[in-house]
C-alpha cells in the first residue's frame, strides 16, 4: 500500500518519464517499484570521481541516507514515520521553465494554513508592477506563487542582472517593513516579512495532523532549497526526526543525512515504502 502511494505521486509529477524515457509505460514503471533491485543503489553518489574528496569529506559530516538507510530504520521501531518533502530540486530535477516542475493533477494540491492571506491583494498589484518592469529584460520570468512572487533569472544576461535586481530592490522599497526579498538558486523571491518559513510550517504541520508526540512519531524531511534549513533545524532542535539534504555538491546545512539528486531521492522513498509494508 506504502508503495503503490509512492508509484502513484511519481505517476502524478510525470517523474518517470525523467528517469525511463517517454516510451515507458505504468507496467515497467509498477515492476521498478516493485521488486527490481536496480532502484536501490549501493548509497554512492551517482557520478562521483574518487578524486573527489571534498565531497567526500562532507559526507562524513552528512552521510548518505541510502547507505544509512538501516541505522535509520532501527529508530522507526514503534513509531510511525511522516514525510515532509520539498518539490522542485528533490522530488522533481530543476527545470529552465518553473511551471514544467508542478504536479501534473491540480486536485492534488491541499492547503491546510494561509498566513499570509491578507497580503494577497497587495501581491498580485506587486505581480503586475514586476512584470510590467522586468518585461524589457530578456530571460526574466515573473512567477506567481500566490503568497510570495518569485523572479527567475536563470537565463537573463549577467550584464543584465544587476538591472534586473535594481527593479526588484525598487518595487519592495515601496513596502518597507510589509516585503522582503530573499535569494534561492537562481531567483529572486518577494514575501511578506511575516514570521512563517519551512521550519514554522513543519511545526504547524506536525501539531495539526496530530504528529507532535516525538514517542510515537518520527518525521523525515527532505529539502533541496535554502528555505529548507529552517526546517532542519527544528527537526535538529526538537532532538528527533530526520532532516536530509538534497545536493550534489558540498555546502552548509543543518541537515543530518544527503541525498544527492531526485533519482536518489526516488530510491530511498522506494527503500521506506517497502520497510513500511514489510514493518507495518
Amino acid at each position: 500500500m506504502v508503495t503503490e502511494n509512492f508509484r502513484r505521486l511519481y505517476m502524478a509529477i510525470g517523474l518517470q518519464k525523467w528517469l525511463y524515457g517517454p516510451q515507458v509505460d505504468g507496467s515497467i514503471l509498477n515492476q521498478r517499484l516493485g521488486v527490481e533491485p536496480s532502484d536501490l543503489n549501493d548509497g554512492k553518489p551517482n557520478g562521483l570521481g574518487l578524486a573527489d574528496a571534498t565531497y567526500i569529506s562532507w559526507l562524513e559530516k552528512h552521510p548518505s541516507a541510502l547507505t544509512s538507510f538501516v541505522p535509520l530504520m532501527s529508530e522507526t521501531k514503534g513509531k510511525q514515520i511522516v514525510v515532509f518533502l520539498d518539490y522542485d530540486g528533490t522530488l522533481s530535477p530543476i527545470v529552465s521553465d518553473p511551471d514544467r516542475a508542478f504536479m501534473s493533477d491540480p486536485g492534488n494540491e491541499i492547503t491546510i494554513f494561509q498566513p499570509a492571506k491578507e497580503y494577497l491583494p497587495t501581491i498580485q498589484k506587486l505581480l503586475q508592477e514586476l512584470r510590467e518592469r522586468t518585461c524589457g529584460i530578456p530571460g526574466t520570468l515573473v512567477e506567481d506563487n500566490r503568497f510570495c512572487i518569485s523572479v527567475h533569472y536563470r537565463h537573463v544576461l549577467d550584464q543584465d542582472y544587476g538591472m534586473l535586481e535594481d527593479i526588484i530592490r525598487d518595487v519592495v522599497s515601496e513596502y518597507p517593513n510589509i516585503f522582503h526579498l530573499t535569494r534561492g538558486k537562481k531567483v529572486l523571491e518577494i514575501r511578506p516579512s511575516i514570521k512563517w518559513n519551512k521550519g514554522d510550517a513543519l511545526v504547524y504541520l506536525l501539531d495539526t495532523l496530530g504528529f507532535s508526540d516525538s514517542t510515537n512519531v518520527l518525521p523525515f524531511y527532505l529539502g533541496d532549497d535554502k528555505t529548507d534549513e529552517d526546517a532542519f533545524r527544528v527537526l535538529r532542535s526538537r532532538g528527533h526526526g530526520y532532516p536530509i539534504i538534497v545536493s550534489s555538491v558540498p555546502r552548509e546545512t543543518s541537515a543530518s543525512y544527503s541525498l544527492r539528486d531526485p533519482s536518489e531521492v526516488l530510491s530511498f522513498l522506494i527503500r521506506l515504502a517497502r520497510w513500511g509494508d514489510a514493518f507495518p
